[in-house]
């Protein structure tokens, strides 16, 4: 193994934030979906001695998976940039091109302990399809936390 391999410290996924438009607009609890994939095309051809084998390809390109976050949920539905843009979706109006307007790019940015930008996940014409709270006990003295669904139409890593 070579020496200089490991010279920085892994990536510890504790401070991430969600941006819209270049603006955080809420800290993150915990975040799936940051699936990167590339579509594999298969065929199986006879070989020169007349033996079967499979040949992959690149294919066409794969769906970009929805996101879904995790955070703290707000005490203030009113003052909140998710439930506002959430609201501006479910308002839209019936005509496409009014819901189509309301769709946004961002990114799930990772931060190191010294507040450093460590990784950037940057999605494309994005839009909140739903929100959920979790359920609510009068046993638990959790905090209340939403799980926010965002549908996108394209993902990638680009730091």
């Amino acid at each position: 193994m070579s020496a200089g391999l490991f010279t920085t410290d892994p990536i510890i996924a504790q401070n991430f934030f969600l941006e819209v438009d270049g603006e955080v607009i809420t800290q993150l609890i915990s975040v799936s979906g940051l699936d990167i994939e590339v579509g594999v095309a298969k065929a199986t051809q006879a070989g020169a001695e007349g033996q079967k084998q499979q040949v992959k390809a690149l294919g066409q390109s794969v769906e970009s998976p929805d996101l879904s976050l995790t955070r703290v949920a707000p005490i203030d539905i009113t003052n909140d940039a998710m439930w506002k843009w959430f609201s501006d979706i479910r308002s839209g109006g019936l005509v496409a091109t009014d819901r189509a307007a309301k769709r946004k790019n961002g990114s799930i940015v990772l931060y190191d302990s010294a507040r450093g930008e460590v990784a950037r996940f940057n999605f494309f014409n994005g839009w909140p399809s739903k929100i959920s709270t979790d359920q609510l006990s009068v046993d638990s003295n959790e905090v209340v936390k939403e799980t926010i669904t965002i549908a996108i139409e394209r993902l990638e890593r680009v730091k």
